[in-house]
Formats: structure tokens, sequence, C-alpha cells
């Protein structure tokens, strides 16, 4: 079908910028874009369909490239407990934080995973997310983890959006083997990796790489691991303390290093050198309250794309709105509307290695976009919550979310 959507304005995001196209138009063939320009420049044709989007702004669809959205059970009780003044060690003593959703995510059964997950990612589709990717991590065995990762491969199924899924089994020691970290790094890298892989269900890996976590060591075994599957890495890096997790990953051609609070300029270099996206994430840095800023201005310095996530998870950052990432990171790290409205589309595209398909609205990418009933692109980061009134567009389809 080919189809016309015209009496709009164009923000493209090519090269991060808005390259705005003012009285525009696209075609699309497919569920691809097919011609995009003024609409002056259009010439005379026969379309199956035409949609007056009456003088919208037109974005890409939105990218959130970091999410733990499968899990079970939630921790708002462990959140009113940190209020009261109880430690994360206390909490932890008690059988909370990560293990408390290691638990229950294994208690859990794909079917109440995936109604659980859905309703999360439903609140994402409603700000104009279109694509998402969906980290395991909270299984820590084989079966458990191929759980997570098959009802992440289910998601697609039930709502109109794309997924990538990647393998976060170097999350966090799992507690049967407790004291045991080498031997679980041999585990994910002997059995559960190479098994899951062979089934389908992982795009990439990831790891946590920090002091509660694995160490640089450990996790560049996952990555020799990944690289001889063919598979791409991502890294949980300094987050916490600097242990140049950012820098190990570069040398692996990461497509991104995500939190980065204690990067340095040296692990800077390195991801510009290697290509790899700075994933920022907000939200995790406002709930956790922390003080140490990732040094944007020196990734703006080297040229390292960044991109914007919610880091949707139970523990560290609750959040179902990927608009707000974009308002905080303005507010907090001081990134520009601009910049923000590119870190949740062309650089997360490129986070997730889709940059060729998606992110940025030029002829031969997927037409994923969103129409917006505002005066400039900067309001879409202007806005603190809510929702802004849009018409919503996954693969040339129009959506109604209910």
């Amino acid at each position: 079908m080919k189809k016309l959507w015209h009496n709009c304005h164009i923000a493209t995001m090519q090269h991060g910028k808005y390259s705005i196209i003012e009285n525009a138009a696209i075609v699309t063939l497919g569920n691809v874009i097919h011609w995009i320009g003024p609409e002056q420049d259009l010439a005379f044709d026969q379309y199956d369909e035409t949609a007056d989007l009456n003088q919208a702004w037109v974005t890409p669809g939105f990218i959130d490239c970091h999410t733990h959205s499968v899990f079970g059970g939630n921790r708002s009780i462990e959140f009113e407990k940190r209020l009261q003044g109880m430690s994360y060690a206390e909490i932890a003593a008690q059988g909370g934080g990560i293990a408390s959703t290691v638990r229950a995510t294994r208690e859990a059964s794909e079917e109440q995973l995936l109604l659980s997950a859905l309703k999360r990612i439903k609140s994402l589709l409603k700000d104009g997310v279109t694509t998402i990717e969906i980290k395991s991590g909270y299984g820590l065995d084989y079966e458990n983890e191929r759980k997570m990762l098959r009802v992440i491969r289910q998601i697609s199924q039930h709502l109109p959006i794309t997924v990538k899924s990647t393998c976060l089994a170097a999350h966090a020691l799992p507690p049967e083997y407790e004291g045991e970290s080498n031997a679980y790094i041999e585990y994910i890298c002997t059995e559960i990796l190479p098994k899951l892989h062979e089934e389908g269900l992982v795009d990439a890996v990831d790891a946590f790489c920090e002091y509660l976590a694995f160490s640089p060591e450990q996790v560049e075994r996952v990555f020799q691991t990944a690289q001889s599957l063919g598979l791409p890495v991502k890294i949980h890096a300094e987050q916490l303390s600097a242990l140049a997790g950012s820098s190990l990953a570069a040398r692996y051609q990461a497509l991104s290093a995500d939190h980065l609070e204690y990067i340095t300029e040296d692990d800077v270099k390195a991801m510009a050198a290697s290509g790899t996206v700075a994933v920022i994430l907000p939200g995790a840095f406002y709930f956790l309250r922390e003080t140490k800023f990732p040094l944007i201005d020196v990734l703006k310095q080297h040229q390292v794309p960044i991109a914007l996530s919610t880091d949707l998870n139970p523990g560290t950052s609750p959040c179902l709105s990927l608009r707000l990432m974009l308002n905080m990171g303005s507010t907090i790290f001081r990134l520009t509307p601009e910049e923000a409205l590119a870190g949740v589309t062309i650089h997360a595209a490129k986070a997730l290695g889709l940059q060729d398909t998606h992110g940025s609205l030029q002829v031969g990418k997927v037409a994923d976009f969103i129409a917006w009933e505002i005066e400039h692109p900067s309001e879409i980061t202007y806005w603190l919550g809510g929702d802004l009134s849009k018409r919503i567009i996954y693969q040339a389809q129009e959506l109604q979310i209910s």
C-alpha cells in the first residue's frame, strides 16, 4: 500500500540534529519510507490512502534502548523502607534487593511475566515508543533466563512494537553460587549463552561491571564468549565506581556503555574510537539520588553519541515514561532539547545496532513516526509529564492505543 502523509513539519533527526523540513510530506510504501521532503516538491501520484496531519510536527518513533521490562513482583515496599531510613544492606539482609526480584521472577510463570510486562510496556507505547530493548538478568540460571527471553520474544506478538532481546545473565550472583563468582561466569559462558543463542533468543549480550557485581576480567570472559557466538555486546559500567568497564567494552566494539557516572576521559576516548554509544539513564540517577555526574561535556567534545533511556526496572528506575527522561536529560544533565530528542531516536537506534533502519526519517527506513500537536519540537522535552496530543504511526499504520 502506498500512502501519503502530508500537511506537516518534520524533524527528521538526521545526524543527531532536528534537520527540519517545513510544510512537508511523507510517502510510505509498505512499512518503509518511500519519499520525504517539502510537499511542494511532491510529484503527482496515485495513493491508496491519504492522511492529513493538520500541521503537526513529525519526529521518528521513540526508541527505549535500555530496559528491564520483564520481571516478577515489584519493590515498592523497599522504596518506602529506604525513605524511612533503612539501608540497602539492611534490606538485602532481609531478603530484599535484587534477590527479591530474582525470587519473584523465578516463581512467576511465563504467562504472569508476559501479562505484567505488557501493562508496563503499554505505558511506554502511549509516550510514542515504537522500539524497545529488554534485558533478561532476573533469572540467573539457564531455565529462568530462558523463560525471561521467551517472554521478551513474545512481546511484539501482543503489542505493535519492535523488540530487541538482550541476555544479561551476568547481572548479579545467584544465591546458589554465593562466593563462587568465577564458577557462575563459567556457567554463563559454557551453558547459558550457547544454549540460548542456539535457540535464537538472544540479539545481544550485556554484563554488569561493578564491584558489587562482576570484575572487568569476568566481564571480558563473557564478551569473549559472545564474540565467539557472533553476538554484539553492551555493558553496565561506571555507575558506582571507575573500573574502566566502558574502555573494556570499547575494545570489543560494544554497541553501548550505559550509566557512566564515573567514566573517565580515557574511557570516553576509547568509546569514541570504537563508535560505542553512551547511554545515560536519568531515572536511575534520580531514583538513587546520585550526585556524581557523567562527563557529558567530555562525551560531546569527543563526539560520542549520547542516548537516553528509561532503564525501566523494579529496583532503581521504575520509570514508565521515556518522554520524562528527555526532560530529565535536559534539566539534570544539561542536554539541549535537540540533543535529548536525538538521544531517544537516532542515537538510541545506534545503541541497538539499528541505525540503518530506525531512528531518523529517511527514504528506506522503517516508517515509525509520531505526529505531535505542538508548535516546535522543543516542546516534546519542555513539558514535564502529562500526555501530549499526538498520532503514533508504527510501520506505516496509525495506532489506537487504549
